[in-house]
């Protein structure tokens, strides 16, 4: 009895010990549950809106920067635009300046062509003239005269061409003596160089009138035909 008694009691001891354990070591491990003071769900959510505001100012910013970047090269762009139509507009001026000025070259040149036709013209007839002079009377005159003097001993009257040949000889001695005096009658003042200088002329543009070497042809045909009166002068005087 006594041995099936402390078996039973150390059997009874031995079952009751390890519950007793089991019991305290679950109550160290767990411990009291966490409780959450406040409203913890509305600052959760208020953590969330935060993060995410932050990310989307943060995208504002940068295509604020782009947007602020793309407006200052706009302004440039304006800028070089409005200079341009400033030059432009300068250009157009100029250009219209300038057809204006080819328009009075061209009438002025048209001028001097129809002048230098007619010039043409009148130099033609005026070789014409001389021709009919030259083969008409003068020929029949220098004949007889050439005959006159032959007969009475005297040497012939030069050819009329020797006498245009002195004729232009020294006409064209006259005109460069007259070259030669000219550059010192054409110093320019100085005052009315600057004036000169403040109001060019517009270039290839020639004053109105008979344009440079009509008196040159005019006046070579006027020499031939006092020439042919000189030459009869001579020998009219010589036949005396």
């Amino acid at each position: 009895m006594s041995t099936d008694g402390n078996h039973n009691a150390n059997h009874g001891n031995g079952t009751v010990a390890p519950q007793a354990t089991t019991t305290h070591a679950m109550g160290v491990s767990h411990g009291p549950p966490l409780v959450a003071t406040g409203d913890w769900t509305k600052d959760l959510v208020q953590l969330a809106k935060t993060a995410e505001l932050k990310k989307h100012a943060l995208t504002l910013q940068l295509q604020t920067a782009h947007i602020m970047s793309t407006h200052d090269a706009l302004d440039q762009k304006d800028k070089a635009i409005q200079d341009i139509k400033e030059q432009k507009n300068k250009l157009d001026s100029e250009r219209t300046r300038l057809l204006n000025c080819l328009a009075e070259i061209n009438a002025d040149r048209d001028k001097v062509d129809m002048l230098e036709v007619s010039i043409q013209r009148e130099c033609t007839e005026l070789r014409q003239k001389i021709t009919t002079l030259e083969e008409g009377e003068y020929k029949t005159a220098k004949a007889d005269v050439d005959r006159l003097r032959q007969e009475l001993g005297q040497p012939p009257l030069p050819p009329l061409q020797t006498l245009l040949d002195e004729r232009s000889s020294q006409y064209l001695q006259e005109r460069r003596v007259n070259g030669e005096k000219r550059p010192a009658e054409d110093v320019v003042p100085l005052e009315v160089s600057a004036s000169s200088a403040s109001h060019p002329q517009v270039p290839g543009k020639r004053p109105r009138g008979r344009p440079k070497g009509s008196k040159n042809r005019g006046g070579k045909a006027g020499a031939s035909v006092a020439s042919a009166s000189g030459l009869a002068a001579s020998a009219a005087g010589t036949g005396a």
